[in-house]
């Protein structure tokens, strides 16, 4: 099918040599585990949709589905060369997020990194992964274990392109003397209208480092598109019951009205105006979207424009930040 939108808008990320669309594809959603009622014909179509239209980076993990999202994600990659594809490889210990106290050898020992990323690559079906991550992270890592070693031989084998870490849910701080040491090209990190905590030292580090910032969670799991109000309900086994547990769905709706009426805008536009908001900061490469449908695609890519906020609107969105931690249980 012939696309009729505008060329998606481009970025470099970081000093890997990729370029990638401003909107990427995340494809947790699709591994059909802890989001209850993908369908992966529906899935395969909104991927084929995605990259049809222009998009070209899809970040997965081992982790979705149990490799599951990674399979599909190999079958249309492998259908459209030139598809750049992220994945993650979850830790040893299946400790999320990393323990303070946890060493670098229990989450990530060498050998583990090599045998899951060659794992990975069987599951895709690709010859080489373009971004490979630690799906979480400890910057006390950092000279610890033979993880680094294991990394630096993956790459001499062609086996991946570029590495980089997926910061644990609101700790980014926690990555910045990685990026600062060079150990890393990417980092993926959790930045929002909500969660702006990326502003205060990450997102300049990467800057003058040189470091790709893959976003992710720019919707709020699906606070941010407005969608979701008291009465929401989630299918029975779906994750998003602890995240939205409690009285949290009536707690954002007071928010969201303020910032409707801060900028002047209807429910209908949050959703656009929270990605254009993360895509409005110079050292962000790409946001990835978790796209089911593809309606979803469609909307979404639409977006790749090149066109962020004006300066008075990031200003005002700036004092619509709420630092909390959903991803506990609610009490």
């Amino acid at each position: 099918m012939a696309s009729s939108f505008q060329t998606l808008h481009t970025r470099p990320l970081g000093r890997t040599g990729l370029i990638v669309t401003e909107i990427g594809y995340g494809a947790w959603g699709i591994g059909a585990d802890m989001w209850v009622g993908a369908q992966d014909d529906e899935s395969l179509k909104a991927l084929r949709r995605y990259v049809e239209l222009g998009g070209n980076f899809i970040d997965t993990a081992m982790g979705y589905g149990n490799g599951h999202s990674e399979r599909l994600v190999g079958q249309v990659a492998r259908e459209h060369p030139g598809t750049l594809v992220a994945t993650k490889i979850s830790p040893k210990n299946m400790q999320w997020p990393a323990a303070p106290d946890t060493a670098a050898d229990q989450a990530f020992p060498g050998e583990y990194v090599i045998r899951m990323t060659e794992a990975s690559l069987e599951r895709l079906g690709l010859p080489q992964i373009d971004v490979q991550q630690l799906h979480v992270w400890n910057d006390s890592w950092l000279g610890q274990g033979d993880w680094q070693a294991a990394v630096a031989d993956l790459k001499r084998q062609g086996k991946i392109k570029a590495f980089g870490i997926s910061i644990n849910d609101h700790q980014p701080d926690n990555a910045v003397k990685a990026v600062e040491a060079g150990a890393v090209e990417t980092v993926q990190v959790i930045y929002n209208v909500f969660d702006q905590s990326p502003q205060d030292r990450l997102l300049d580090a990467c800057l003058a480092n040189g470091v790709g910032v893959i976003v992710r969670v720019a919707l709020d799991e699906g606070s941010l598109t407005g969608r979701i109000t008291p009465e929401t309900t989630f299918p029975e086994g779906d994750w998003r019951h602890t995240y939205f547990g409690g009285d949290r769905k009536a707690q954002l709706q007071p928010r969201l009205r303020a910032i409707e009426q801060d900028l002047g805008i209807s429910t209908g536009a949050l959703a656009e105006t929270s990605l254009r908001f993360v895509l409005s900061h110079p050292a962000v490469s790409t946001v990835i979207v978790g796209m089911r449908s593809v309606q979803n695609v469609e909307r979404n890519a639409a977006l790749a424009d090149g066109q962020g906020l004006s300066a008075d609107q990031v200003q005002k969105l700036r004092a619509h930040r709420w630092d909390r931690n959903w991803y506990l249980p609610a009490k």
